[in-house]
């Protein structure tokens, strides 16, 4: 399982994209898209994301 991302708190601020380590996230339509294929569920995206709308599934 990837990372999650909640469309309605994304602000698409794109400080997940800068350190995601696997690059797996990109910005559409203003929002944080994670490529669920590649994503690591290394955290260091839920950590960045200041409106908390990225989290890791249990």
């Amino acid at each position: 399982m990837a990372a999650i991302v909640d469309a309605d708190k994304c602000t698409g601020c794109k400080s997940c994209v800068e350190v995601c380590p696997t690059e797996c996230i990109e910005i559409k339509n203003e929002k944080a898209v994670v490529d669920a294929d590649v994503c690591g569920e290394c955290g260091v995206c839920v950590d960045e994301c200041p409106e908390g709308a990225i989290t890791l599934p249990d």
